[in-house]
């Protein structure tokens, strides 16, 4: 799979350019089951073999298909080939450096977007336009729509994101930062309403934070007129951040977790798990809010910091 993201301004000006007719889409449909030559693709989409032969160079310069020269009848001729079954653009991730050099990777990732979940009632999520699953049924949190979440709450249990870590392969990681709005979550509302809220980061617990509440005192700043007064309206912005010496939770240190405990060597994403452990004091559940719902227009942010050695 080819992934390319806006990190990467001209690769991805390039690679959306050799998408953008459809006689060059049509290329890459025909290359799906084999390969063609020039004449071969320009007889099946009735078009001038001078026309294909410019496509293909458009796809070639993209990389998004492999030429090469073989004999024919009368001298040679050039056969095509594609290099990728799928292409992933990225539009919410970037990188950008500081002024002491140091440079960073940030992605957003929807509160819908979680690749793995085990929920139990009360549990339910909305749009911003509506109820999007049956209320308290954790089997519906398996349901392809769930990735259009923008509120999402559980009383015990846990959901999971896998989190693209696009940095490049001689980087040093410094430290990883995630921000995330939360709350606990009780029967409609209670802002005396504690919940032991855990965090790991590839399989390692990274803290706790005791939610202090439900909170619905007030309606949330971003929820929609349709969202009811008496229920839950918005959390508090949370940061975690991972460095070389520590865990610290909005700058106060909760663990003794380190980069080193997470393994980050030879992963291409960091596993990222929100959720009540089974043990917790307060089972108090989570709500999670997305960029339309509560006080913060955000879902979830990973800044990751990493140094890069120069190429000699």
């Amino acid at each position: 799979m080819l992934e390319v993201g806006i990190h990467e301004p001209d690769k991805l000006v390039q690679v959306a350019h050799a998408l953008s007719t459809r006689s060059r889409v049509d290329i890459l449909r025909l290359l799906n089951t084999r390969s063609m030559n020039v004449i071969e693709l320009a007889e099946a989409l009735q078009l001038p073999v001078s026309t294909v032969a410019n496509n293909v160079k458009v796809l070639e310069a993209a990389k998004l298909i492999n030429t090469e020269l073989l004999p024919a009848v009368r001298g040679a001729m050039k056969v095509c080939s594609r290099n990728y079954d799928d292409i992933l653009i990225s539009l919410n991730s970037s990188v950008r450096s500081t002024k002491d050099g140091m440079k960073f990777y940030e992605v957003e990732m929807p509160i819908g977007h979680y690749s793995d979940c085990e929920v139990h009632p009360t549990c339910g999520m909305a749009t911003h336009e509506g109820m999007l699953v049956r209320e308290d049924e954790p089997a519906s949190f398996y349901h392809p729509k769930h990735v259009a979440a923008q509120i999402i709450w559980f009383r015990k249990g846990y959901v999971e994101y896998l989190l693209p870590l696009e940095i490049p392969q001689n980087a040093s990681v410094q430290s990883i930062e995630l921000s995330m709005e939360m709350c606990s979550e009780a029967p409609n509302y209670d802002n005396d309403w504690p919940s032991d809220i855990s965090v790991w980061v590839n399989g390692v617990e990274i803290g706790m934070w005791t939610s202090p509440g439900d909170f619905g005192d007030r309606r949330g700043l971003l929820n929609p007129a349709w969202w009811l007064d008496w229920t839950t309206q918005y959390g508090l912005l949370k940061t975690w951040r991972i460095d070389h010496e520590r865990t610290t939770l909005d700058m106060q240190k909760v663990s003794d977790v380190t980069l080193k405990d997470l393994q980050l060597n030879q992963r291409p994403s960091l596993r990222l798990r929100i959720g009540v452990h089974p043990d917790a004091v307060h089972k108090g559940g989570v709500n999670l809010f997305g960029k339309q719902f509560g006080d913060h227009a955000q879902d979830i942010i990973m800044r990751v910091t990493y140094t890069q050695e120069e190429a000699e």
